[in-house]
């Protein structure tokens, strides 16, 4: 019999010990996994997005950069979708419904982007109800995950959560040269039809997940009110508020992403092709850093790794001088290869430093309300996002970059990157524990 081949357990904890990072393989993880995959997935479409603004919409870095804030809004009120799965259950569930409504949610979306969509305003609204739909599964799936990532022991720590960003990243992975690629041969909206399809997958794995029917004898309204309380219990503590204010800041930074976009499309003319081949990179240094986050850097104190992450991505950054002005070329660097062995250094250390931010965040999360309270800790980091975006485009108009003016982009490029050392003088606000010991609660 096919069960009884002695191989069978071998592949089982092989499986376990080496590709799950000691996590029992189960239906419910091939669920939480393909959610995360599929998330990744959806990163097929950005690079369509933004030329689909730039070329077809006819829009600048500056607008760009400000409806690319305004579409992460379904982001900063992630704790609404949290607090609504666990106070309002549907058919007597509080997570697989959820689920299912943000895959059908998202089908709708990219849909309508690649049809009926033809003004800025219109654009703008679908792809607030794409982001949405992410959102809303991103928080389900991250409460799942807390609350198994809860009973972790010592030696696991971290391993579900290195688990599900890598799955991410290998899902970004795998589409990260076809976005590019894809523009080539394809317009954009046969791209966003495309990318309408993989949301169903979300709402097709839904049901794998653990889950007990809600008690219908439990009142709603005293669920609804004992969150409340907890959450306010929570958030009075310095424990948890004083590190949620430094992510705050640490992410808050401005940024030069839509400049930088234009930069490259308009001065150095990359193609579709070659900037698929970027993500390509940056998504295989993503899955390094969550690798080697695990593997060397786990055992950290949060202090040290947030620190030396932050001088470290600072430098890092200001290496888009060297490109901006040109040097590159004086040092006999083509412009594509500095591109790509930039963009992968700078990656890899970001989802390095990022990693024990995400851990931190589960351990805030007091039992009872992970769902509401992880979305509450996120939706901090995307309304940072947020801000980061609006003082981008701010100090791009202010120093007249647009979608052909490039003079003042060195200047900016300087001042975002001292601007990034900010959070240093923060950095006490953070826990000095390791990453693998209790930080409260």
């Amino acid at each position: 019999m096919l069960n009884d081949s002695p191989t069978l357990p071998k592949f089982k904890d092989l499986l376990t010990k080496k590709i799950l990072l000691g996590n029992e393989p189960s239906p419910e993880l091939i669920a939480i996994l393909t959610i995360y995959f599929v998330q990744g997935i959806l990163t097929l479409s950005r690079l369509a997005v933004s030329f689909f603004l730039k070329d077809e919409l006819l829009l600048g870095p500056v607008q760009m950069s400000t409806i690319m804030g305004i579409c992460a809004i379904p982001w900063m009120i992630k704790p609404l979708y949290g607090f609504i799965s666990d106070s309002l259950p549907i058919f007597g569930y509080h997570r697989k419904p959820y689920i299912v409504m943000s895959g059908i949610l998202g089908c709708v979306a990219w849909g309508c982007l690649g049809t009926v969509v033809h003004t800025s305003t219109t654009a703008t609204i679908m792809i607030i109800i794409s982001s949405l739909s992410v959102a809303i599964s991103d928080v389900i799936v991250d409460s799942i995950v807390v609350e198994r990532a809860r009973n972790e022991s010592e030696a696991k720590i971290g391993s579900l959560q290195s688990l599900c960003w890598g799955s991410s990243a290998i899902g970004a992975l795998c589409t990260a040269y076809l976005s590019g690629l894809l523009l080539e041969y394809f317009t954009t909206r046969i791209v966003f039809l495309i990318t309408a399809l993989f949301p169903l997958i979300i709402s097709s794995v839904a049901w794998l997940i653990t889950e007990k029917p809600f008690n219908q004898d439990h009142k709603k309204g005293n669920n609804t009110k004992d969150q409340l309380l907890k959450i306010r219990q929570a958030i009075t503590q310095k424990t948890i508020w004083l590190p949620t204010l430094f992510i705050f800041i640490w992410h808050a930074t401005p940024k030069t992403e839509s400049a930088f976009f234009y930069f490259t499309t308009n001065e150095l003319h990359f193609q579709p092709e070659f900037l698929g081949r970027i993500r390509l990179v940056t998504s295989f240094a993503s899955l390094i850093g969550v690798w080697a986050f695990q593997r060397y850097f786990k055992h950290i104190p949060f202090r040290t790794m947030i620190t030396a992450g932050i001088f470290l991505s600072t430098a890092l950054g200001m290496t888009n001088l060297l490109l901006v002005t040109h040097t590159n070329r004086m040092l006999g660097i083509d412009d594509h290869w500095f591109s790509l062995g930039d963009s992968l250094i700078i990656t890899v250390i970001g989802q390095i430093v990022f990693m024990p931010i995400l851990v931190l965040s589960t351990k805030l999360c007091p039992p009872g309300i992970e769902a509401t309270f992880f979305a509450l800790i996120m939706s901090v980091l995307n309304v940072a996002g947020t801000v980061s975006y609006a003082l981008g485009s701010i100090m791009m108009k202010w120093l007249g970059i647009t979608e052909h003016q490039f003079d003042s982009l060195w200047l900016l490029i300087i001042l975002t990157s001292c601007a990034s050392l900010i959070p240093i003088f923060f950095v006490k606000l953070l826990p000095d524990d390791r990453i693998d010991n209790d930080v409260l609660i």
